[in-house]
């Protein structure tokens, strides 16, 4: 799918989101590369949103969040290499997955720091501007495939984008502009989901009450998970269209367009129709040596035929190419064998419109020619390819200023520069030829890199270490903890478990069933459950946490596991998913939670 450049075109930001549309339907490797680092994103955004809503610790949320973005970084310059050589790329063999993803592990520092750059330049130019720059500053939208080619220091990612596009960064812009289509698919999915939970309700008749009550907009988690989906599947059009942006600013800089359109100046295209009315002469033997010239073949059939030529036809004939002159000798040739052999001077007319072709095509050839001549000095007309004048020698050495002493830092920074190349060149046996491409500036540039993304997986290191204490002893002491909360607390909240005990709940369900209201009767009766449980030390009892957090963290008897599964899935369908319980269902409920409701028997004292 390698293209040439025949095809290289500046082109807008409408026909760069197109052409990334396209390239994002017919390649499966742009979906295969990006889609791992979209899943993994969702994955770690929904845990740290759950982590949140139920004020738990963030420590391991946050760390895998984090970890989640630069794996979502590595693999979104691998998509933008695959892309490149998907366009551009000039093997025999077309480019697949795995070879871009060598690619950019190849890259991984780069990559990493392109993945911090990105970030913090978005969170303080969104923030610092209230939004303004999301107009103006779009040139890092290609950050991850300039990070991939390896050029420039990281820490100057943005004017190296800008470099690299040249005159498309107001292209970049566009494309930004039009990736806010992601609010439409993000409505689409939401009304998507809802229709689907309709039709299997009406139409299937399966209860989807629960799930209806799930997927709706007020639900946090929810809207986290829609946004992280339209995030995920915008992530091959990312890929290409920064891939593209690069392509077009290639484009507009080196004048891929001028070669282009001077690659077309021979072409001739109108010989296809004069070849379609060949007929069977397309497969005549081919001419022989000895045979005369072309003009003098066409003079003697006319002259068998007693028939005058046209005054230009002659001219026609000189003017055109080789491969129009072999087609146009192919027609004679099968015009001499009608008029020699069968004497069929009606021959004549598929000879004089073959003459007439011709000499549309030598026209057309001319046309095509002056046209793609004109396009070519328009496009050397551009800014870009002017040559300034050069300047005389008088006037240079008055425009000449002296430089400005380097400051203070600027000194600190070569003297530091110096330093370190000292420092890093004193075991070496054989000097080194010197680098004229890198400065003192640029090298400690990449030394303070280096050490930022040490002292960034040192950090991570440690708040893993420290969370992974702390559950350590949470879990030690969570045997010894029965209540947590005092009675202002459980004043406020007269729902909470510990505000009465077990038995009071039970007495409070049995005087709710008495008077029909059996949902609330149901909720009492989890309540003591739970009230029960935590005062024998089976669960925690946390007023954030969900019902299902207490079956995960559930230590009692293994008999009793299963029964409180069941207790917990009725308590959910009767009490959120509104479902009606009647006094048998109250019943069963309360004989499933008789068991762990009864009292602990007393211990004997020991005998003496």
């Amino acid at each position: 799918m390698a293209v040439s450049a025949l095809e290289l075109r500046p082109r807008g930001a409408v026909a760069i989101l197109d052409a990334a549309l396209r390239v994002c339907v017919r390649s499966a490797g742009v979906w295969a590369l990006t889609l791992p680092g979209g899943a993994l994103v969702t994955a770690a955004l929904l845990h740290l949103t759950d982590a949140v809503m139920h004020h738990r610790a963030l420590e391991l949320p946050a760390l895998g969040f984090t970890l989640a973005w630069l794996a979502r970084g590595l693999f979104q310059g691998a998509a933008c290499h695959h892309v490149q050589e998907l366009l551009l790329g000039t093997g025999a063999q077309p480019p697949t997955a795995w070879a871009s993803l060598r690619a950019a592990l190849a890259r991984t520092p780069s990559l990493l720091c392109a993945v911090a750059y990105l970030f913090l330049f978005n969170l303080l130019s969104l923030s610092l501007t209230l939004g303004c720059a999301f107009f103006f500053l779009s040139s890092h939208l290609v950050g991850y495939a300039a990070a991939l080619r390896g050029r420039g220091s990281p820490l100057g990612l943005y004017g190296q984008c800008g470099k690299l596009l040249g005159p498309a960064r107001g292209n970049a812009v566009g494309v930004r502009v039009l990736l806010l289509v992601q609010g439409l698919v993000f409505i689409n999915l939401h009304i998507a989901a809802n229709a689907l939970l309709y039709v299997g309700r009406k139409l299937l008749g399966i209860d989807l009450t629960f799930v209806e009550r799930f997927a709706s907009l007020d639900n946090t988690a929810w809207t986290v998970f829609l946004v992280a989906a339209t995030f995920t599947l915008f992530e091959p059009l990312r890929a290409a269209t920064a891939t593209l942006l690069l392509v077009d600013g290639r484009v507009r800089q080196e004048g891929l367009d001028l070669i282009a359109a001077v690659q077309q100046l021979p072409v001739r295209k109108a010989a296809l129709v004069l070849a379609a009315l060949l007929g069977t002469g397309l497969f005549a033997p081919p001419a022989r040596a000895e045979e005369p010239p072309l003009r003098e073949r066409v003079e003697g059939v006319m002259g068998v035929c007693e028939e005058v030529p046209e005054e230009d036809w002659a001219h026609t004939l000189d003017s055109l190419g080789p491969e129009e002159a072999l087609k146009f000798e192919r027609l004679v040739r099968s015009v001499e064998k009608d008029v020699y052999d069968g004497e069929e001077c009606e021959a004549l007319g598929r000879l004089e419109q073959g003459i007439v072709l011709a000499a549309q095509t030598v026209a057309l050839e001319r046309q095509q020619k002056e046209s793609a001549q004109a396009r070519a000095r328009d496009i050397l007309a551009r800014p870009e390819f002017q040559v300034p004048e050069p300047q005389s020698p008088q006037d240079s050495s008055k425009e000449l200023v002296p430089p400005e002493p380097p400051g203070l830092w600027q000194r600190f920074l070569d003297w530091l520069g110096e330093r370190l190349k000292e420092f890093f060149n004193r075991k070496e046996t054989a000097p080194r030829p010197p680098r004229t491409n890198v400065s003192g500036g640029q090298s400690v540039a990449n030394a303070l890199v280096a050490i930022l993304i040490a002292g960034a997986l040192g950090v991570l290191a440690w708040v893993l270490w420290r969370s992974l204490a702390e559950r350590r002893r949470a879990d030690g002491d969570a045997g010894l903890e029965v209540s947590t909360q005092d009675a202002a607390t459980l004043a406020a909240d007269p729902m909470n478990a510990l505000s009465r005990p077990p038995e009071g709940w039970a007495h409070l369900a049995d005087t709710l069933a008495a008077r029909g209201e059996y949902r609330e009767a149901v909720r009492g009766l989890y309540l003591a459950l739970l009230s029960r449980l935590h005062r024998e030390g089976v669960i925690h009892y946390d007023s954030h946490a969900s019902n299902w957090d207490y079956l995960l963290q559930f230590r009692g008897r293994t008999e009793w596991k299963p029964p409180f599964r069941e207790l917990t899935l009725r308590f959910d369908f009767a009490w959120y998913g509104n479902l009606p319980v009647g006094p048998d269902g109250y019943r069963e409920f309360r004989e499933l939670c008789a068991p762990m409701l009864a009292p602990p028997a007393p211990t004997e004292p020991a005998r003496a």
